[in-house]
């Protein structure tokens, strides 16, 4: 039994030096389709820890790609005719009652039918649920259960007492679904990028670039061995790939939906209202004592729904939120504070609104120009330093920008040494959202082990993940529509689910806001920085 393990482990180490080999000659095609920073980050890990490293982040990467196709199986699409209709589909109470009190379940059953009036067989609808009362300003999101034959429970917590609305959009049809999910893992080239070279000090070059190049053209070749992170550009003639300063994209006329299947996505078929003729509901207090909950830390789970609005604020389901609504009580907390913001424009947004209520951080300037740069705010009296950096390839954007100083969040988490004052918040996904899924499941993975890196030097050190917004209803589908946007949800959530991070549910938080909006209106940011602070101090 020895011989035979020992002989066992020598094989797994001559295969593994092997792959290591096969890596370190091809780079190019093992690598191929995926990408990230620049040779300066050339790793010093050995062949074979690389090699097994890379084989544990396929298998992962894989693992979770066969469980989505799991989730959105193949649905032929042949007629408008035969897939789901808001207008035909049958919503009923279940169980209904003659009086509702807060804190009850109110469940509705959907009966999925297509145009012609015919029950749908099969299930995978793309839906969404609310329920709000306007004058309370409120909102929450419900949950869907889907039992994969046309039918769905939808169920309602009601939190609040009032006069109760209900909706229920068929954002895409199961047959829409999955002409998305294919579409959107067929190819890396919905988006253009364009780099810009220096050339002789004084003129700049233009080359195209990307995740994945189908040319025969030399390459420029930006790779990380240690992540499996590449990005390529087309060499421009007597110039040095080192000389890559500037990126810009925009959208390209490639498009793997069939003209048939465009039209699924016409903005008339896209957010239909299925409860059109649903009366309000009127829930009583019915003299319900609401239960305490601890206070939100992080590490606790993140129940579906997250939380709900009233008057305009946001209340989480499973905690005690404290608001941070006086400057001198934002200040004590902030005070010594280091904060990496790392990611996208919904983050953005927050170093934007925090002078808005502390009048005491003011902008460094970090020179550079553009929405896009190094934004740092300080307050030197109290210590306090918030900074926000983009959050490395893919960054979607018409704008030039300069990506000298940027690096994957990865490498930026690896060069924070960390302490109990440092913050680290991080977003992922409207970026990610023309390209396929592979991209963004390595990406988060790579994050997953620079935290735990980390939090083995430095486990006092605050990490908190912001999840996406929801946005607007009028957007391409294919390249950037929410059912992209609610896949990423469901694999960072899946990826981050068991390390000690605090989660900011901002897709729920926007269902229940119901802003439609990338970039939500200040009362929304507002309420994420609020969780953010509660996580915090």
């Amino acid at each position: 039994m020895a011989l035979k393990m020992t002989i066992q482990k020598i094989l797994i180490i001559l295969i593994s030096a092997i792959a290591a080999w096969i890596f370190f000659i091809d780079s190019e095609n093992f690598l191929k389709c995926h990408w990230n920073t620049s040779r300066r980050f050339f790793s010093t890990e050995t062949p074979l820890r690389t090699a097994i490293a890379f084989t544990e982040i396929e298998l992962k990467t894989n693992k979770i790609i066969n469980q989505l196709d799991q989730l959105i199986p193949y649905r032929p699409f042949s007629h408008l005719n035969t897939t789901t209709s808001a207008a035909h589909s049958v919503a009923t109470l279940f169980n209904p009652k003659t009086t509702y009190c807060r804190g009850d379940q109110l469940d509705i059953l959907l009966e999925a039918r297509d145009y012609l009036g015919q029950k749908k067989k099969y299930g995978g609808d793309f839906l969404r649920t609310r329920i709000s009362s306007p004058k309370l300003k409120a909102g929450a999101s419900g949950r869907v259960t889907d039992f994969n034959n046309g039918t769905y429970l939808i169920s309602f917590t009601l939190f609040w007492a009032g006069k109760v609305s209900l909706s229920l959009l068929l954002i895409n049809p199961s047959e829409g679904v999955s002409a998305l999910w294919r579409a959107r893992n067929r190819g890396y080239d919905k988006v253009i990028f364009t780099g810009q070279f220096a050339s002789g000090g004084t003129s700049s070059v233009f080359t195209e670039c990307g995740l994945a190049l189908n040319t025969s053209t030399e390459l420029c070749q930006y790779l990380d061995f240690r992540d499996q992170e590449a990005f390529y550009c087309k060499k421009p003639p007597h110039v040095s790939c080192d000389a890559l300063t500037h990126m810009k994209t925009k959208n390209s006329k490639i498009s793997y939906l069939s003209i048939k299947e465009k039209t699924l996505f016409q903005r008339s078929n896209v957010g239909v209202e299925i409860m059109k003729r649903f009366k309000d509901i009127e829930v009583s207090n019915c003299n319900n004592r609401e239960t305490k909950s601890d206070k939100c830390q992080i590490g606790m789970k993140v129940p579906v729904p997250s939380g709900y609005t009233l008057q305009g604020r946001w209340i989480p389901t499973s905690c005690n939120l404290t608001q941070f609504n006086a400057m001198n009580i934002i200040n004590s907390c902030l005070k010594g504070k280091l904060v990496y913001l790392m990611g996208d424009s919904t983050l953005r947004q927050w170093i934007y609104y925090f002078p808005k209520i502390l009048k005491t951080l003011k902008f460094f300037d970090y020179h550079g120009s553009g929405k896009l740069k190094k934004y740092v705010l300080l307050d030197i009296e109290r210590h306090i330093h918030l900074q926000w950096k983009k959050h490395g390839h893919p960054f979607v954007t018409e704008e030039l920008f300069s990506i000298k100083e940027d690096e994957y969040v990865t490498r930026e988490i690896d060069k924070i040494s960390g302490d109990k004052n440092t913050v680290i918040v991080i977003t992922l996904g409207q970026h990610f959202r023309p390209f396929p899924i592979d991209i963004l499941i390595r990406r988060a993975i790579n994050i997953r082990r620079a935290i735990e890196r980390l939090f083995l030097r430095s486990p006092d050190t605050k990490v908190i993940l912001k999840t996406e917004n929801i946005r607007e209803m009028y957007i391409e589908a294919e390249r950037f529509g929410d059912f992209h946007g609610y896949t990423n949800y469901l694999i960072l959530k899946e990826i981050f689910q068991d390390l000690n991070v605090g989660v900011i549910d901002a897709w729920d938080m926007t269902i229940a806001y119901g802003t439609k909006n990338v970039h939500p209106p200040n009362h929304v940011v507002e309420s994420q920085i609020n969780m953010f602070l509660n996580y915090i101090c």
